[in-house]
């Protein structure tokens, strides 16, 4: 991956991603009614607005602290601020299916000494800790919706195959010793893939496992309760449980639809729980879009200025 294939190609996919998704929330809320939505934001409050925003930067540095934690557990240590930097520029294609676009940190990393396997490994340990969470958050209120159940327990079952994977390097070793031997394209691809994987295992120590699920369940919680008190400011009459319960049922089916970002799978699923208590669809829409620029969208501005200042050095380099 070049630096002007970052600088080109990518930064053209963040603009694409971000017109499409506003054009896709404008056509939502013309269609269910933009007053409402436009009540909703009044009804919010500069408050209840600067409230989600708090709580998602917490999220972001509570993200970074166990990004931060995976990379040292790989021999990886940078100054700190050049690297919050370097994270937060994967927040800029976080709207790229599957956030895969997140593995440009993956780029300006190994201008410090970080292998692409590292860079990547963490990537994947981020996925799995945060699935662990938000699946984590949905247990308490799993039988509120029991629609939601298949979709939880294949879920739990990725979490248990990936940690068994992790935990059982005799495979792993197989694998290798079965890679090795080969040519081409597909020997290169599984060499490199054990490679990641081994590097995976040091970030999934029995204790590194518990203080990532922490800082993931923390840092889920966050943004959970900024929903809350929004639907709260909104006049919604929800308990903190149902709230955080909609909030994680919705991420998963974002992350299981594999739509750029979860757009559409997100918002429709927090819709449709908001609605089966009773909801008004304009509140439902108007609270749903509100946590959405809080959450995803401010992530993806924060990204994009991290982005841009990093652009310069970038071209240079090509």
């Amino acid at each position: 991956m070049t630096a002007a294939y970052v600088s080109g190609w990518r930064l053209r996919v963040v603009v694409v991603s971000v017109v499409v998704a506003a054009c896709g929330y404008l056509v939502v809320s013309i269609l269910t009614g933009w007053r409402g939505v436009l009540a909703g934001l009044e009804a919010a409050g500069w408050a209840g607005m600067a409230f989600a925003l708090c709580m998602s930067s917490l999220n972001y540095v509570l993200r970074f602290t166990r990004w931060q934690i995976y990379l040292r557990a790989m021999g990886h240590r940078l100054p700190r601020l050049e690297h919050a930097r370097i994270y937060l520029t994967g927040f800029a294609l976080t709207t790229t299916p599957g956030k895969a676009g997140e593995a440009i940190r993956a780029v300006f990393l190994r201008r410090h000494g970080v292998d692409y396997a590292s860079a990547l490994a963490a990537m994947f340990s981020e996925r799995l800790s945060d699935l662990i969470a938000i699946v984590a958050l949905c247990l308490p209120g799993l039988d509120l919706d029991p629609r939601l159940h298949v979709l939880v327990l294949l879920s739990m079952a990725g979490i248990v195959v990936a940690l068994a994977l992790l935990g059982w390097p005799a495979w792993l070793v197989r694998v290798s010793a079965w890679a090795a031997p080969l040519q081409g394209r597909v020997g290169h691809v599984l060499r490199h893939l054990v490679h990641l994987l081994r590097q995976a295992r040091r970030c999934h120590t029995p204790r590194l496992l518990l203080v990532s699920t922490a800082l993931s369940l923390l840092a889920w919680s966050a943004e959970a309760f900024a929903f809350h008190v929004l639907c709260v400011r909104l006049g919604m009459h929800l308990t903190l449980g149902y709230a955080v319960f909609v909030y994680a049922a919705s991420m998963i089916a974002g992350s299981v639809s594999l739509l750029p970002g979860g757009l559409g799978g997100t918002e429709a699923a927090m819709v449709a729980l908001l609605l089966l208590k009773g909801v008004a669809l304009p509140q439902a829409v108007a609270v749903t879009v509100l946590i959405r620029l809080a959450t995803l969208w401010f992530a993806v501005a924060l990204g994009l200025a991290a982005l841009m200042g990093m652009r310069k050095p970038l071209e240079a380099a090509a």
